[in-house]
């Protein structure tokens, strides 16, 4: 199929499903499954550390969704299910969750 993306390699791996980052867009999920958990990052919060040379920037604002992966359906069809939260880790925290539950229905 001419849209279809196909990725090949290894993948960062967290709770035994792939998790690929790029830029300010993170997907996590495997294709197989009925549903992907997708995640934009819109802002970056600096961190001050003890040490002057090392700058931290964490994700924050961040929204999420879970899409279905069924390429039969139009792009505008498969969004389920949009939240916010403020970090990375609540995002993550709570997608997975819900992705979970989507999943086994």
């Amino acid at each position: 199929m001419a849209n279809e993306i196909v990725f090949e390699g290894k993948y960062l791996m967290y709770k035994n499903r792939p998790l690929v980052r790029e830029n300010n867009l993170i997907c996590y999920g495997s294709m197989e499954d009925k549903y992907v958990l997708f995640l934009m990052v819109l802002g970056n919060k600096k961190i001050d550390t003890e040490d002057p040379n090392i700058k931290l920037e964490v994700p924050e604002n961040i929204v999420g969704q879970i899409l279905s992966t069924d390429a039969s359906k139009p792009v505008s069809e498969r969004l389920v299910e949009q939240f916010a939260k403020k970090s990375l880790y609540e995002a993550l925290d709570f997608g997975i969750i819900r992705l979970d539950r989507h999943n086994k229905k």
